[in-house]
């Protein structure tokens, strides 16, 4: 099968096609014959050398497919041969075949193609599993999501929606402000433009009760200034790093909560957890139409270096696809 590989870490360039071996599935394991795959920051991580995949996870980049069900292992039993099927996976995606656990495994919901059914794991398992389980995301609750218009910030922010959130979050020009404003976000802050944390402080809001943050850095003191008593700030990224200097006096006088987490290394049962809530909950809304799934740009396979190019550049608006 064709497969994206790279020798050594670096910039888009290092990544190649190489031909390698099918994966060999367990007994509860499905093999996907890839239509699509996402395009995620993770993927950027690992290619710099930066994140190498986890024991046991594939090297290959690609942490979430779409596709067809080539085979199944002997305990499956939710799917079969022919199944149209998305999949939150371990490394492996930007191939034309890919290996999942059932648990990570769901029938694509009606009424959308294989690019956007390719957009919902790793954005919509993150999304929930933070603002939702972690962050318990209470009803008419104001909640903070910066990077608003990437693949999580878009999937959390429709997800708050169903909670009847009052929602802030930042992007970084003019066009993705706009974008945010049609998909029902009440307070868009361009951080080119002005200090988020001064925005709010000074607007009718002044403080807020949930921040999902992947940006770390000058924003850690900020998110915890901005946090209302009980607030709860969860990290899921350290773009602009993750060291700083705290006053915990804040974090105990208003009683708050910063966690975080990351998804890749959590146990196949969690992952299972998460899914289930999104086929209750969310999948429904999809199928209607009332959440939407974005798509930015699609790329074939051979054309992976101009892909990681643009989410690079972070002026995409939703999600980048590869068509295997």
């Amino acid at each position: 099968m064709r497969a994206v590989d790279f020798d050594e870490p670096g910039g888009p360039e290092v990544l190649r096609l190489i031909e390698t071996s099918i994966p060999t599935i367990n007994e509860n394991e499905v093999l996907i014959k890839v239509a699509s795959a996402g395009v995620n920051r993770p993927d950027i991580i690992q290619r710099q050398g930066n994140y190498p995949a986890p024991p046991g996870h594939s090297k290959i980049l690609g942490l979430e497919v779409s596709g067809i069900v080539e085979k199944t292992g002997n305990k499956v039993k939710k799917f079969l041969e022919g199944d149209k099927v998305g999949a939150l996976v371990n490394g492996g995606g930007y191939a034309e075949f890919c290996k999942a656990n059932e648990s990570s495994v769901f029938h694509i919901p009606k009424n959308i193609s294989f690019e956007e059914a390719a957009c919902i794991p790793e954005c919509f398992f993150t999304a929930w599993s933070n603002i939702v389980m972690r962050g318990k995301l209470k009803k008419k609750k104001t909640i903070l999501i910066h990077g608003g218009t990437s693949g999580i910030g878009i999937a959390s922010i429709q997800i708050a929606k169903l909670f009847e959130s009052y929602i802030l979050t930042t992007v970084g020009n003019s066009k993705k402000v706009s974008f945010c404003k049609k998909i029902g976000v009440n307070k868009t802050i361009n951080y080119n433009e002005s200090d988020f944390f001064k925005e709010i402080k000074n607007s009718e809001i002044n403080g807020v009760d949930l921040i999902l943050d992947f940006i770390g850095g000058n924003y850690i003191n900020k998110n915890i200034n901005l946090l209302n008593n009980d607030g709860k700030l969860v990290n899921i990224g350290f773009q602009n790093g993750s060291k700083t200097e705290i006053n915990l006096m804040k974090v105990m006088l208003k009683r708050l909560t910063i966690t975080g987490s990351t998804l890749r290394i959590r146990e196949d049962s969690f992952k299972s957890k998460i899914l289930n809530d999104l086929v209750k909950f969310v999948f429904p809304e999809i199928e209607k139409r009332k959440i939407k799934i974005f798509i930015d740009s699609i790329y074939n396979l051979d054309d992976v270096v101009n892909a990681h190019k643009r989410i690079e550049e972070g002026k995409h608006i939703g999600k980048i696809v590869l068509n295997i």
